[in-house]
């Protein structure tokens, strides 16, 4: 594992464990990782990528060579790291985003070719109880006039966010990217190929716009700012708000996140996990998103916006 000190980390941990594999190695240049003596004990750890590179390699050629790569390092270095996988003959399981730019997928594929790997990444809410139905609902209706829908997300982070890597796009892609990237996955694969993308607001610490799916249209806002929750759930101490409507209608899928990552991992190690073509729609969006101008004057602005 790479980024084993890393916020996301313990997820993979746990998913490791509970599908009963074993953590020979771990990489974080910040040694702040006795997370580790609670799942993997006797993984051996290294905060030089040169050397835990080695130690791999050294594995492989005695033998003992990994089958996954687990990812979870900061986005800017994914597709490095996922290139390590491949050349140290494993599979990588890679946190989202997976990459922050298309052209970097398209190198990955070539690197599949020429290797005989995969790259799988982490689109846990393909795997969501309630959003399966969902889909199952979609698809049984068919094609009909376009959803409207309306998605916001905050998840209110102190001043820590626009000091670290998270804060800094050239390293982690912007606000879109980081705490977008899962919903736009989500939406292009419950309502189609993104044909249109406005950006309304662009800012560190939130963003939105408006996108056109073949089956959607949908107003979304993001936001790491704690004053974008509703008044009356701030005053209740509250620090997080998700809402995605349908047609007016809530979509409820707030429960059940628990176990996505383990799920996620019984999928890729049967075969059947998530790759680069699975994430192609959603890292293509959230780069549009990153560089488009802004569209100042639009019927199409999320409410937040409008008030």
């Amino acid at each position: 594992m790479t980024g084993a000190a890393g916020y996301i980390a313990p997820r993979h941990l746990r998913a490791i464990r509970d599908t009963d594999n074993t953590l020979v190695a771990a990489l974080d240049p910040f040694d702040s990782v006795g997370i580790l003596d609670s799942y993997f004990p006797e993984a051996e750890f290294f905060t030089q990528p040169e050397l835990f590179e080695q130690h791999l390699d050294n594995l492989r050629r005695n033998g003992q060579g990994v089958d996954y790569l687990s990812v979870c390092s900061p986005n800017h270095l994914h597709e490095a790291h996922i290139r390590m996988a491949l050349r140290l003959g494993a599979d990588a399981i890679c946190e989202k985003p997976l990459v922050l730019n298309p052209q970097e997928i398209d190198r990955l594929r070539d690197l599949e070719a020429e290797t005989g790997r995969r790259v799988w990444t982490i689109l846990q809410l393909r795997t969501h109880p309630a959003l399966l139905v969902l889909k199952e609902k979609l698809e049984a209706e068919g094609s009909s006039s376009p959803k409207e829908l309306t998605l916001t997300y905050v998840t209110s982070r102190g001043t820590w966010y626009l000091r670290s890597w998270k804060g800094r796009e050239e390293l982690s892609g912007g606000l879109a990217t980081n705490i977008g990237v899962h919903f736009f996955d989500m939406l292009a694969w419950l309502f189609g190929r993104v044909c249109r993308v406005e950006v309304h607001l662009r800012e560190d610490t939130a963003v939105a716009g408006y996108l056109e799916l073949e089956r959607a249209r949908v107003r979304w806002f993001l936001s790491v700012d704690v004053n974008h929750v509703p008044l009356a759930l701030r005053e209740k101490g509250q620090r997080t708000y998700r809402s995605i409507t349908l047609e007016g209608q809530e979509i409820e899928f707030s429960e059940g996140f628990t176990d996505l990552h383990t799920e996620v991992y019984r999928r890729t190690l049967r075969g059947e996990g998530f790759g680069l073509d699975d994430t192609y729609e959603a890292i293509a969006t959230v780069a549009r998103i990153r560089n488009l101008p802004i569209t100042r004057d639009s019927a199409n602005k999320h409410p937040l916006l409008k008030s």
